[in-house]
């Protein structure tokens, strides 16, 4: 499969929710996503790929290669935020695929019996903007998130993700197939590699994540007839937590902690009446448990007092908390000797993001691999990464795939834990 068709086929995809300035719009089991999601599906039956669709909407596009053995898996996701960019998910999604192509291929050509079978998988909602938390299809895959608890999650229109999936024509019953390992490549989402002149990164591990839910109760009154003094305006106070949030990195050295309030809801939201409950969620990520725990207990202090001072009640609680995830470090040889093979530069590099490697890492041997990201910037319409680097990407996916089905990785560990160190007792 040449480098023409991928690029076809990812400009292809891109119009499926496509935005007025280049960037798309397709969330988890919205009518967009059920476009790229039968797009993925057309893919594998045009090459007599067997399509799966499990019960919280994971598609698979298997490759039998071996009867009875285990698969190597790659892939990511083809649902976005919001006004989202091209490249954040749907990107690992084709890579996949035409890796997975060029692998089948060559393994025909050389006659040659793999150790494992190959599958691509599009895991469902791992954005969370429709439906929260994030990374829900490969967590739930993982067993690390419940699956009927799951299905019953609603969106801010009261719809759940099992009516959602059904109204789309993507909630699955089959079987989820048996894995030997997984394999992610992504655009950066950041401005390391794109700063360096590097074209590969080798993730070796994720940073500490950890939300917060935070529900500010006011009391509800009309804005033009109550006075000042007798007002508990729960978006006044919300609005002081929003600064706490962002504020509170500050605290810490630069770049140790990052930050925000992405979601608020407000009720009434009605003109003319004071505001009597605001729902938002804070998200604190950082390489540090430590620098996180202290960033959240001063948050709770201060938060506790703007609840005093505003004679209201703000509850707090902790909400899809992600410890750190090393990534094996067979996988980061590997990957260093594909980039040698190929003459790409490569580095050793963390994700700030959340992936659905972090889940997969969790239960089989896992690489993960990123591409530059131009200006550093995305979940937005100008996300952008080179037709030269996607290309560059797909080549070293498809090094690693062919690596991984002939038995490379197949020791490695899975338990997600910091590296022993050497010399260490």
């Amino acid at each position: 499969m040449s480098d023409t068709t991928f690029l076809a086929d990812f400009h292809h995809v891109a119009t499926f929710g496509a935005t007025g300035n280049n960037g798309v719009e397709r969330q988890a089991a919205t009518p967009e996503d059920k476009l790229s999601r039968d797009w993925f599906a057309g893919f594998a039956a045009e090459r007599g790929w067997e399509v799966r669709v499990d019960g919280i909407g994971n598609m698979f596009a298997l490759i039998d290669l071996v009867p009875g053995a285990p698969y190597i898996l790659l892939g990511s996701h083809l649902d976005s935020q919001p006004l989202g960019g091209r490249f954040d998910g749907a990107y690992g999604v084709l890579a996949g695929l035409h890796a997975a192509e060029r692998v089948a291929e060559r393994l025909a050509a050389e006659g040659a019996v793999p150790e494992f079978n190959l599958a691509v998988v599009n895991w469902f909602n791992e954005e969370g903007g429709r439906f929260a938390p994030s990374i829900m299809g490969s967590s739930v895959f993982a067993g690390l998130m419940d699956q009927d608890k799951m299905l019953a999650v609603k969106d801010l229109a009261g719809t759940t993700v099992a009516e959602a999936l059904g109204a789309i024509g993507y909630l699955g019953t089959d079987e989820r197939p048996e894995l030997a390992g997984y394999a992610e490549i992504h655009i950066e989402q950041g401005r390391i590699l794109e700063r360096e002149g590097i074209t590969l990164g080798a993730v070796d591990y994720s940073w500490y994540t950890q939300k917060l839910d935070i529900e500010v109760l006011g009391e509800q009154s009309h804005t033009g007839a109550t006075a000042m003094a007798d007002r508990h305006d729960a978006l006044v106070a919300a609005s002081k937590v929003v600064l706490l949030v962002h504020g509170v990195t500050a605290k810490f050295d630069d770049e140790a902690l990052v930050s925000s309030v992405g979601q608020l809801t407000l009720e009434p939201n009605s003109p003319i009446v004071v505001a009597r409950r605001v729902h938002l969620v804070a998200d604190l990520r950082a390489a540090s448990p430590q620098i996180v725990a202290e960033a959240r207990a001063s948050l709770l202090a201060d938060i506790a007092q703007i609840a005093k001072d505003h004679d209201i009640r703000i509850n707090v609680n902790d909400f899809d908390v992600r410890g750190i995830q090393y990534y094996p470090e067979e996988g980061l040889e590997l990957t260093e000797k594909v980039a040698a093979n190929l003459g790409l530069g490569v580095r050793r590099i963390r994700t700030m993001a959340g992936h659905d490697s972090v889940a997969m890492n969790r239960i089989v041997p896992t690489v993960m691999m990123f591409i530059p990201s131009v200006d550093g910037v995305s979940h937005c319409e100008r996300e952008f990464t080179t037709d030269e680097d996607m290309l560059a990407g797909v080549r070293a996916l498809g090094e690693v795939a062919w690596e991984m089905v002939n038995g490379a990785l197949a020791a490695a560990p899975v338990d997600g834990q910091e590296p022993a160190k050497a010399g260490a007792a």
